[in-house]
């Protein structure tokens, strides 16, 4: 079965094309500037990797200019788009509508329309994506996989805020989460690699990039999670502040005369390593500066990693006890440097570090824990097109 897979943002839509059961990658690519000036795609296939200019108006077009390579002579992949028999869709934010992955229909659509408002900047964009599929391949299901559905196993004391309840009740608002694609999948691939049963383990999962949360994963199931409502809660992140005092976003919109857009874009643009160390949201850069003496970019860097080992210590007390912590994202594949200043310091849990292990260790899956350690420390690549393909198989 040939699957396409579709993450569609604003101005953007990465795709791939995934033959299914094999899991092999048959095509991918990106959509870039839609609507803007610039527009292209950068298509891999082949082994070859060919950028088309070309304006693209709207996801419909970009999505029908995608095709067309797909099944072009010199990049194409495939003879016809008849060969696609199902469509998998990257959606944001299922609210409470979607505990798991799903046929997309009119009712599915509906829902989706209605928690536009709990995610303004994403669920639009990833129905522009799911309408541009019903225009060009009318007759092939589609499946939906939100990153919110694997969290909605948290019981009500993990997602609700201590606010009115009429908040909750009226507009829905509590801990929902993200990331969750990708927790769900490092967590079930851990468990594969190493022969565990998932329904007999306590997991830690740290998604660490520019955007980054933690998962407390209990006999297969999310119970908490560190992102909230918004994907703005919890963990130090590139350019997000994390968790941080409500009285403290009132006490600087007043002090800086701040309305409702300027105090976002301070919390989500303007903040995490970036506002700290006043040089970059990438950790690499920080390093290096950290490295050269800069205080700023250590200090940027020390409370990242100690903003992870706290709630690592949470999670762990909450599910009482830990048996596996994974690190996958960007940074948790990557950064050995990361991994070794967050699990320093955690004999206390059983947790026994090798240095020799984690060193050099790029993406790829490898325990980095000492044998005699009671506590296992993995890495492990995400790959959340892959587990987006899953699912639609299975569904499909």
């Amino acid at each position: 079965m040939k699957i396409f897979i579709l993450n569609s943002g604003s101005s953007s839509i990465k795709y791939q094309l995934i033959l299914m059961p094999e899991k092999k990658v048959i095509a991918k690519g990106i959509v870039e500037k839609i609507g803007l000036e610039g527009s292209a795609i950068i298509h891999k296939a082949n082994e070859m990797e060919i950028r088309f200019e070309k304006k693209i108006g709207d996801h419909t077009e970009g999505i029908k200019t995608v095709f067309e390579i797909l099944t072009n002579d010199e990049a194409g992949s495939i003879k016809s788009v008849d060969e696609i028999e199902a469509v998998g869709h990257r959606v944001v934010h299922g609210g409470e509508d979607f505990s798991g992955s799903v046929i997309i229909d009119d009712e599915v659509i509906k829902a989706l329309v209605k928690n536009i408002d709990l995610a303004p900047l994403h669920n639009p964009p990833n129905l522009e994506g799911i309408y541009a599929i019903n225009k060009l391949l009318p007759d092939v299901p589609q499946v939906g996989v939100f990153d919110t559905a694997f969290h909605q196993t948290m019981p009500p004391h993990s997602y609700m805020y201590a606010l009115p309840y009429r908040l909750y009740e009226d507009f829905k608002i509590r801990r929902y989460g993200f990331h969750g694609t990708s927790h769900k999948y490092v967590s079930h691939r851990a468990c594969e690699v190493l022969g565990l049963d998932i329904n007999k383990i306590k997991i830690i999962t740290c998604h660490l990039g520019n955007g980054s949360s933690i998962a407390a994963v209990k006999n297969g199931k999310s119970v908490d999670t560190s992102m909230g409502l918004t994907p703005n809660e919890g963990l130090i992140m590139g350019t997000r502040t994390g968790d941080i005092d409500a009285g403290a976003v009132l006490f600087i919109m007043d002090k800086e005369k701040l309305d409702l857009n300027g105090m976002n874009k301070l919390i989500n643009k303007e903040s995490g390593v970036l506002g700290i160390s006043g040089i970059s949201p990438d950790m690499r850069e920080l390093e290096d500066a950290a490295v050269k003496g800069n205080e700023r970019a250590k200090l940027a860097l020390d409370m990242f990693h100690y903003r992870i080992r706290k709630y690592i210590g949470a999670y762990t007390a909450a599910m009482g006890g830990v048996d596996l912590i994974i690190f996958t994202g960007g940074i948790g594949e990557n950064a050995d440097t990361s991994r070794e200043q967050i699990c320093k310091n955690m004999e206390y849990m059983g947790l026994k570090f090798d240095n020799q292990k984690n060193k050099g260790l790029r993406s790829k899956e490898e325990l980095i824990n000492s044998e005699d350690s009671k506590v296992m420390v993995m890495v492990v690549p995400t790959d959340e097109e892959m587990a987006i393909a899953m699912e639609t198989a299975r569904l499909v």
